[in-house]
């Protein structure tokens, strides 16, 4: 299990397809928490507790709004997460069975709250996937329309980088080069997949 950690664009998406292309099983934790609002006794446990307002002309969740209520109130965050954390947990589970039956490599957590979860704790390694804030800036711009607050405004609700990167078992640089990310990738998972070097044999019939 080889969770993956960093700043808020930094690559770690990127770095999760090349593990995927080596073989390993991906566990996105922030996709699987998006379609588990679609599950109907999910969807009906949230207007339950928040009325219609969550949910969307076409019946289903309104992660916006969602997002508004819970942004708000520490105490529906948690709720939310009492309710969808255990179902991610299962199916985190039911990914490591299947990796074991397939033969693959490694199961990969990509999770935007990894330590703050406390997924690390399921980890036998976490890589922390490094970028310079600019190069993270300029991603977060292109792909998610976010300017230079709104990204500082999320980064200050997560654990500061630094405190990651320290607890983390390896950082990878990501630099924007594909080929390099992806070189990198592959040497970590060979070193971690690697066996370990047997012990010397001691000779127990002399002396």
């Amino acid at each position: 299990m080889i969770g993956l950690a960093g700043g808020i664009g930094a690559g770690k998406s990127a770095a999760a397809a090349a593990f995927a292309d080596l073989g390993c099983l991906v566990s996105d934790s922030d996709a699987a928490a998006k379609a588990e609002l679609d599950v109907p006794e999910v969807r009906d446990q949230l207007i339950a507790w928040w009325g219609e307002g969550v949910r969307a002309p076409s019946g289903r969740i309104d992660r916006a709004a969602v997002a508004r209520v819970i942004f708000h109130d520490e105490r529906e965050r948690k709720r939310l997460e009492s309710l969808i954390h255990p179902r991610l947990r299962d199916a985190r589970e039911a990914l490591k069975a299947q990796a074991a039956a397939l033969g693959a490599p490694a199961v990969i957590i990509d999770a935007p709250l990894l330590y703050e979860a406390g997924l690390d704790a399921e980890c036998d390694a976490v890589l922390f996937i490094d970028a310079p804030r600019e190069d993270r800036l300029a991603r977060v711009r292109a792909t998610r329309g976010w300017d230079e607050g709104e990204l500082e405004r999320r980064e200050r609700a997560q654990l500061p980088l630094d405190a990651k990167r320290a607890r983390a078992s390896a950082v990878i640089e990501n630099t924007g080069d594909v080929r390099a990310l992806r070189a990198a990738v592959r040497a970590f998972l060979h070193e971690r997949a690697r066996p370990a070097p047997e012990s010397p044999r001691r000779n127990d019939t002399m002396g």
